[in-house]
Protein backbone atom coordinates (compact mmCIF):
# COMPACT_ATOMS: atom_id res chain seq x y z
CA UNK A 1 0.00 0.00 0.00
CA UNK A 2 2.96 2.42 0.91
CA UNK A 3 4.26 1.74 -3.08
CA UNK A 4 0.62 2.76 -3.89
CA UNK A 5 0.65 6.33 -2.79
CA UNK A 6 4.60 6.27 -2.94
CA UNK A 7 4.30 9.47 -5.42
CA UNK A 8 1.55 11.07 -3.73
CA UNK A 9 3.48 11.04 -0.33
CA UNK A 10 6.67 12.88 -2.01
CA UNK A 11 4.38 15.72 -2.10
CA UNK A 12 2.25 16.07 1.00
CA UNK A 13 4.34 13.76 2.97
CA UNK A 14 4.02 10.86 5.47
CA UNK A 15 1.79 12.57 7.69
CA UNK A 16 -0.29 14.32 5.60
CA UNK A 17 -0.84 10.88 3.97
CA UNK A 18 -1.85 9.03 7.07
CA UNK A 19 -4.01 11.75 8.09
CA UNK A 20 -6.30 11.70 4.57
CA UNK A 21 -6.13 7.68 4.97
CA UNK A 22 -7.90 8.25 8.48
CA UNK A 23 -10.28 10.60 7.25
CA UNK A 24 -13.74 10.66 5.89
CA UNK A 25 -15.61 13.12 3.28
CA UNK A 26 -19.16 13.77 2.75
CA UNK A 27 -20.04 13.94 -0.84
CA UNK A 28 -23.45 15.73 -1.69
CA UNK A 29 -24.35 15.26 -5.16
CA UNK A 30 -23.30 12.22 -7.37
CA UNK A 31 -23.94 14.09 -11.09
CA UNK A 32 -20.71 15.34 -12.95
CA UNK A 33 -18.83 17.04 -10.00
CA UNK A 34 -19.67 14.58 -7.49
CA UNK A 35 -18.21 11.41 -10.06
CA UNK A 36 -15.18 13.88 -10.93
CA UNK A 37 -14.55 14.20 -7.23
CA UNK A 38 -15.12 10.67 -6.11
CA UNK A 39 -12.71 9.12 -8.64
CA UNK A 40 -9.79 11.52 -7.44
CA UNK A 41 -10.48 10.82 -3.59
CA UNK A 42 -10.71 7.24 -4.04
CA UNK A 43 -7.34 7.46 -5.87
CA UNK A 44 -6.08 9.53 -3.31
CA UNK A 45 -7.16 7.11 -0.89
CA UNK A 46 -8.95 8.59 1.59
CA UNK A 47 -10.28 6.85 4.00
CA UNK A 48 -14.02 6.92 3.92
CA UNK A 49 -16.02 8.29 1.23
CA UNK A 50 -20.05 8.88 1.69
CA UNK A 51 -21.50 9.09 -1.39
CA UNK A 52 -25.27 10.53 -1.55
CA UNK A 53 -27.41 10.85 -4.26
CA UNK A 54 -31.42 11.09 -4.99
CA UNK A 55 -31.11 10.51 -9.04
CA UNK A 56 -30.13 7.93 -11.49
CA UNK A 57 -28.49 7.35 -14.07
CA UNK A 58 -29.82 8.68 -17.73
CA UNK A 59 -28.14 8.86 -21.15
CA UNK A 60 -27.69 12.44 -21.38
CA UNK A 61 -25.47 12.46 -18.22
CA UNK A 62 -22.91 10.30 -20.28
CA UNK A 63 -21.04 13.26 -21.85
CA UNK A 64 -19.92 14.87 -18.29
CA UNK A 65 -20.43 11.91 -15.50
CA UNK A 66 -17.06 10.19 -15.71
CA UNK A 67 -17.95 7.52 -13.49
CA UNK A 68 -20.77 5.72 -15.52
CA UNK A 69 -21.58 3.97 -18.38
CA UNK A 70 -24.31 3.41 -21.14
CA UNK A 71 -24.89 -0.24 -19.26
CA UNK A 72 -25.92 1.85 -16.06
CA UNK A 73 -28.30 4.64 -18.14
CA UNK A 74 -29.75 1.24 -19.32
CA UNK A 75 -30.51 -0.16 -15.99
CA UNK A 76 -31.65 3.31 -14.71
CA UNK A 77 -29.18 2.25 -11.91
CA UNK A 78 -29.05 5.17 -8.98
CA UNK A 79 -25.97 7.08 -9.07
CA UNK A 80 -24.98 6.19 -5.97
CA UNK A 81 -25.11 2.77 -6.34
CA UNK A 82 -23.21 2.67 -9.37
CA UNK A 83 -20.30 5.13 -8.53
CA UNK A 84 -19.93 2.80 -5.78
CA UNK A 85 -19.39 -0.11 -7.95
CA UNK A 86 -17.00 1.53 -10.09
CA UNK A 87 -15.06 3.01 -7.02
CA UNK A 88 -14.90 0.07 -5.56
CA UNK A 89 -13.18 -1.20 -8.25
CA UNK A 90 -10.50 1.31 -8.64
CA UNK A 91 -9.51 1.30 -4.69
CA UNK A 92 -11.06 -1.58 -2.95
CA UNK A 93 -9.01 0.37 0.54
CA UNK A 94 -11.63 2.88 0.68
CA UNK A 95 -14.77 2.46 2.82
CA UNK A 96 -17.48 3.55 0.55
CA UNK A 97 -21.01 4.49 1.77
CA UNK A 98 -24.04 5.25 -0.82
CA UNK A 99 -26.73 7.05 0.11
CA UNK A 100 -29.57 6.73 -2.30
CA UNK A 101 -31.81 9.54 -0.52
CA UNK A 102 -32.86 13.30 -1.24
CA UNK A 103 -30.76 15.36 1.72
CA UNK A 104 -33.56 17.31 3.76
CA UNK A 105 -33.58 18.96 7.33
CA UNK A 106 -34.32 15.67 8.66
CA UNK A 107 -31.58 13.70 7.45
CA UNK A 108 -28.67 15.79 6.82
CA UNK A 109 -26.78 16.27 10.59
CA UNK A 110 -26.94 12.43 10.85
CA UNK A 111 -25.52 11.98 7.19
CA UNK A 112 -22.61 13.96 7.83
CA UNK A 113 -22.01 12.91 11.26
CA UNK A 114 -18.10 12.09 11.73
CA UNK A 115 -17.02 14.54 8.66
CA UNK A 116 -14.31 16.09 8.39
CA UNK A 117 -15.00 17.68 4.90
CA UNK A 118 -18.49 18.12 2.97
CA UNK A 119 -17.69 18.72 -0.42
CA UNK A 120 -20.66 20.14 -2.51
CA UNK A 121 -21.60 19.00 -5.81
CA UNK A 122 -25.61 19.51 -5.55
CA UNK A 123 -27.77 20.92 -8.36
CA UNK A 124 -29.91 23.34 -6.03
CA UNK A 125 -28.79 26.37 -3.82
CA UNK A 126 -31.80 25.72 -1.49
CA UNK A 127 -29.41 22.15 -1.09
CA UNK A 128 -26.24 24.18 -0.67
CA UNK A 129 -27.68 26.39 1.89
CA UNK A 130 -29.30 23.61 3.97
CA UNK A 131 -25.43 21.89 4.00
CA UNK A 132 -24.16 25.04 4.89
CA UNK A 133 -26.47 25.29 8.19
CA UNK A 134 -25.58 22.04 9.01
CA UNK A 135 -21.69 22.50 8.34
CA UNK A 136 -21.45 25.90 10.85
CA UNK A 137 -23.51 24.18 13.24
CA UNK A 138 -20.85 21.44 13.48
CA UNK A 139 -18.23 23.20 12.80
CA UNK A 140 -17.07 20.84 9.47
CA UNK A 141 -15.35 22.54 6.71
CA UNK A 142 -17.61 22.65 3.01
CA UNK A 143 -16.30 23.13 0.03
CA UNK A 144 -18.69 25.36 -2.22
CA UNK A 145 -18.09 24.33 -6.13
CA UNK A 146 -20.56 25.17 -9.28
CA UNK A 147 -20.57 24.89 -12.66
CA UNK A 148 -22.48 25.85 -15.95
CA UNK A 149 -21.61 26.17 -19.28
CA UNK A 150 -17.99 27.05 -19.64
CA UNK A 151 -18.33 29.03 -15.97
CA UNK A 152 -17.18 27.48 -12.83
CA UNK A 153 -16.50 28.81 -9.36
CA UNK A 154 -15.36 27.37 -5.82
CA UNK A 155 -15.23 28.59 -2.62
CA UNK A 156 -14.25 27.61 1.08
CA UNK A 157 -16.85 27.88 3.58
CA UNK A 158 -14.72 27.64 7.05
CA UNK A 159 -17.08 28.65 9.71
CA UNK A 160 -14.52 30.61 11.53
CA UNK A 161 -14.07 34.54 12.69
CA UNK A 162 -13.64 36.31 9.58
CA UNK A 163 -15.14 34.07 6.98
CA UNK A 164 -18.44 34.81 5.23
CA UNK A 165 -20.95 31.50 4.86
CA UNK A 166 -22.56 30.49 1.80
CA UNK A 167 -25.40 32.78 2.78
CA UNK A 168 -23.72 35.77 3.64
CA UNK A 169 -21.85 35.33 -0.13
CA UNK A 170 -25.03 34.31 -1.88
CA UNK A 171 -27.27 37.81 -0.28
CA UNK A 172 -24.46 40.12 -1.81
CA UNK A 173 -23.03 38.43 -5.05
CA UNK A 174 -25.15 38.63 -8.48
CA UNK A 175 -27.31 35.77 -8.64
CA UNK A 176 -27.88 33.63 -12.32
CA UNK A 177 -30.41 31.48 -12.97
CA UNK A 178 -28.76 29.24 -15.82
CA UNK A 179 -28.45 25.66 -14.72
CA UNK A 180 -27.13 22.69 -17.39
CA UNK A 181 -30.31 22.15 -18.65
CA UNK A 182 -31.22 25.26 -19.91
CA UNK A 183 -27.35 27.00 -20.77
CA UNK A 184 -25.59 23.20 -21.01
CA UNK A 185 -21.91 22.55 -19.80
CA UNK A 186 -18.79 21.12 -21.19
CA UNK A 187 -16.82 18.50 -19.40
CA UNK A 188 -13.57 20.34 -19.21
CA UNK A 189 -15.09 22.71 -16.61
CA UNK A 190 -16.77 19.76 -14.63
CA UNK A 191 -12.81 18.98 -14.17
CA UNK A 192 -11.59 22.20 -13.40
CA UNK A 193 -13.61 22.73 -9.97
CA UNK A 194 -13.57 19.18 -9.34
CA UNK A 195 -9.67 19.74 -9.35
CA UNK A 196 -9.77 22.76 -7.19
CA UNK A 197 -12.29 21.26 -4.84
CA UNK A 198 -10.28 17.86 -4.65
CA UNK A 199 -7.11 19.92 -4.04
CA UNK A 200 -8.99 21.99 -0.87
CA UNK A 201 -9.95 19.17 0.55
CA UNK A 202 -6.52 17.26 0.31
CA UNK A 203 -4.78 20.53 1.78
CA UNK A 204 -7.15 20.23 4.56
CA UNK A 205 -6.40 16.89 5.05
CA UNK A 206 -2.66 17.07 5.38
CA UNK A 207 -2.65 19.85 7.70
CA UNK A 208 -2.97 22.71 5.48
CA UNK A 209 -5.18 25.92 6.22
CA UNK A 210 -7.28 27.72 3.17
CA UNK A 211 -8.14 31.42 2.54
CA UNK A 212 -11.33 32.30 2.56
CA UNK A 213 -11.43 33.03 -1.35
CA UNK A 214 -13.95 32.61 -4.16
CA UNK A 215 -12.63 31.80 -7.10
CA UNK A 216 -13.95 32.03 -10.72
CA UNK A 217 -13.14 31.17 -13.92
CA UNK A 218 -14.14 30.11 -17.79
CA UNK A 219 -12.56 28.02 -19.59
CA UNK A 220 -13.48 28.41 -23.02
CA UNK A 221 -12.63 32.32 -22.85
CA UNK A 222 -9.43 31.69 -20.07
CA UNK A 223 -10.42 34.66 -18.12
CA UNK A 224 -9.96 33.69 -14.39
CA UNK A 225 -10.49 35.79 -11.36
CA UNK A 226 -9.87 35.22 -7.13
CA UNK A 227 -11.65 37.43 -5.00
CA UNK A 228 -10.70 37.69 -1.47
CA UNK A 229 -14.30 37.01 0.54
CA UNK A 230 -13.40 37.97 4.02
CA UNK A 231 -14.95 41.32 4.14
CA UNK A 232 -18.10 40.04 2.94
CA UNK A 233 -19.09 38.34 6.32
CA UNK A 234 -22.44 39.76 7.53
CA UNK A 235 -22.93 40.35 10.88
CA UNK A 236 -26.83 40.14 10.72
CA UNK A 237 -26.89 36.58 8.49
CA UNK A 238 -29.48 34.38 9.98
CA UNK A 239 -26.91 31.60 9.22
CA UNK A 240 -23.54 32.68 10.94
CA UNK A 241 -24.27 36.51 12.61
CA UNK A 242 -24.89 36.99 16.33
CA UNK A 243 -28.13 35.99 16.41
CA UNK A 244 -28.01 32.95 13.99
CA UNK A 245 -30.88 30.81 13.53
CA UNK A 246 -30.09 28.10 11.05
CA UNK A 247 -33.00 29.04 8.58
CA UNK A 248 -32.40 25.98 6.35
CA UNK A 249 -31.61 23.78 9.19
CA UNK A 250 -34.72 24.09 10.94
CA UNK A 251 -37.01 23.73 7.92
CA UNK A 252 -37.70 27.43 7.78
CA UNK A 253 -36.77 27.47 4.00
CA UNK A 254 -37.50 24.52 2.74
CA UNK A 255 -39.78 23.61 -0.51
CA UNK A 256 -42.61 21.95 0.06
CA UNK A 257 -44.25 19.05 -2.67
CA UNK A 258 -47.69 18.08 -3.28
CA UNK A 259 -49.11 15.21 -5.30
CA UNK A 260 -52.15 16.87 -6.58
CA UNK A 261 -55.35 14.78 -6.14
CA UNK A 262 -56.58 13.03 -8.93
CA UNK A 263 -53.45 14.60 -11.15
CA UNK A 264 -50.94 12.78 -11.85
CA UNK A 265 -49.03 16.10 -11.02
CA UNK A 266 -46.88 17.43 -8.10
CA UNK A 267 -47.27 21.17 -6.69
CA UNK A 268 -43.61 22.35 -6.11
CA UNK A 269 -43.50 25.22 -2.98
CA UNK A 270 -40.35 26.96 -2.47
CA UNK A 271 -39.24 27.56 0.85
CA UNK A 272 -37.92 31.33 0.50
CA UNK A 273 -40.31 32.65 -2.69
CA UNK A 274 -38.68 34.08 -5.62
CA UNK A 275 -39.10 36.98 -7.81
CA UNK A 276 -38.65 35.35 -11.55
CA UNK A 277 -38.57 37.08 -14.64
CA UNK A 278 -40.40 35.00 -16.96
CA UNK A 279 -40.04 36.67 -20.36
CA UNK A 280 -36.30 36.49 -19.77
CA UNK A 281 -36.62 32.69 -19.05
CA UNK A 282 -38.85 31.68 -22.07
CA UNK A 283 -35.83 33.51 -24.15
CA UNK A 284 -32.97 32.04 -22.13
CA UNK A 285 -34.80 28.38 -22.20
CA UNK A 286 -35.57 28.38 -26.17
CA UNK A 287 -33.70 25.52 -27.10
CA UNK A 288 -34.44 23.52 -24.05
CA UNK A 289 -38.17 23.50 -23.84
CA UNK A 290 -41.17 22.73 -26.35
CA UNK A 291 -44.45 24.31 -26.83
CA UNK A 292 -43.92 27.70 -24.51
CA UNK A 293 -47.18 29.51 -23.39
CA UNK A 294 -46.36 32.64 -21.48
CA UNK A 295 -48.56 35.79 -19.56
CA UNK A 296 -47.47 38.25 -17.07
CA UNK A 297 -48.80 35.42 -14.45
CA UNK A 298 -46.92 32.43 -15.95
CA UNK A 299 -44.87 30.40 -18.25
CA UNK A 300 -45.94 26.68 -19.46
CA UNK A 301 -43.90 24.58 -21.47
CA UNK A 302 -42.59 20.78 -22.45
CA UNK A 303 -39.77 19.40 -20.64
CA UNK A 304 -39.04 16.15 -20.70
CA UNK A 305 -42.14 14.75 -21.57
CA UNK A 306 -43.73 16.42 -18.62
CA UNK A 307 -46.30 19.71 -18.90
CA UNK A 308 -44.51 21.83 -16.81
CA UNK A 309 -46.48 25.48 -15.13
CA UNK A 310 -43.97 27.99 -13.78
CA UNK A 311 -45.36 31.24 -11.63
CA UNK A 312 -43.52 34.32 -11.11
CA UNK A 313 -43.26 33.44 -7.51
CA UNK A 314 -41.48 30.12 -8.23
CA UNK A 315 -44.16 28.20 -7.84
CA UNK A 316 -44.04 25.37 -10.46
CA UNK A 317 -47.13 21.89 -11.10
CA UNK A 318 -45.30 19.16 -13.05
CA UNK A 319 -47.88 17.37 -14.79
CA UNK A 320 -47.53 13.55 -15.71
CA UNK A 321 -45.64 12.55 -12.66
CA UNK A 322 -46.52 11.77 -9.20
CA UNK A 323 -42.91 10.87 -7.85
CA UNK A 324 -42.15 14.04 -5.70
CA UNK A 325 -38.27 12.85 -5.74
CA UNK A 326 -38.35 12.82 -9.66
CA UNK A 327 -40.24 16.20 -9.65
CA UNK A 328 -37.56 18.01 -7.66
CA UNK A 329 -34.99 16.58 -9.59
CA UNK A 330 -36.72 18.22 -12.87
CA UNK A 331 -37.65 21.23 -10.86
CA UNK A 332 -33.95 21.84 -9.65
CA UNK A 333 -32.42 21.28 -13.41
CA UNK A 334 -34.62 24.25 -14.71
CA UNK A 335 -34.64 26.58 -11.80
CA UNK A 336 -31.46 25.47 -10.07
Amino acid sequence: MQDRYRKQELFIGKEGQSRMEKSKIVLIGMGALGSASAEMLVRAGIGELVLIDRDYVELHNLQRQQLYTEEDAAAYLPKASAAAKRLKAINQHVKLQSVIENVDHHNIEQLMEGADVILDATDNFETRLLVNDAALKHGIPYLYGACVGSYGVTCPILANGDAPCLHCLLEQLPQQSETCDTAGIIGPIVQWVAAVQVTQALRLLSGQKLKAELCAFDIWTGDYSRVDVRGLRDASCPSCGMDAVLPFLNGAEQTRLDVLCGREAVHIRPGAKKSLNLPALAEEWAFAVDHVTANEHLLAFRYREHRIVLFTDGRAIIHGIDDIVRARSLYDSLVG
